[in-house]
């Protein structure tokens, strides 16, 4: 397992579509757990794995005492609103308001192919909106409540 280099908004791979994972393997179980400590260390809730510049339909999140690993992810459901300041480990002291759902619930994978389902609310339900926009090439300043 190792420390991988968070890459930062100026880096134009952000901006690109993820690809889905079509192999689950020894290779993608070593990107999660890099993931996993490179989330730890930066403390974070939230890691994507375009973040650490691999563009695959992965992420990683540490929120009410719960760790999730999500590839593949698809938001199936959503309710309610929330609005609440909000930050990334991809850009530098800078936070805004955003809105997202109040309660979440997404289907997708877990490392070994096994299909996962979560339904999440508040801070939780944002971290997985936020992750999961960063496989569509979106920053969360882009959805920056005015």
């Amino acid at each position: 397992m190792a420390i991988r280099d968070i890459v930062t908004d100026e880096n134009e791979i952000l901006r690109k579509i993820s690809k889905p994972v079509e192999v689950f393997d020894d290779k993608l179980a070593v990107l999660l757990d890099d993931m996993k400590d490179t989330l730890k260390k930066a403390n974070g809730a939230g890691l994507a794995a375009v973040q650490v510049g691999i563009l695959k339909r992965v992420f990683v999140v540490s929120a009410d005492n719960n760790y999730y690993e999500i590839v593949n992810p698809e938001i199936v459901e959503e309710s309610g609103v929330q609005i609440d300041d909000e930050a990334c480990l991809s850009v530098k002291n800078f936070s805004c308001k955003v809105a997202r759902p109040k309660k979440v619930k997404i289907k997708g994978f877990d490392r070994f192919g096994k299909p996962v389902e979560y339904t999440v609310t508040d801070f939780t339900a944002r971290a997985f909106c936020h992750e999961y926009d960063h496989l569509n090439g979106i920053i969360f300043y882009d959805r920056e409540e005015k």
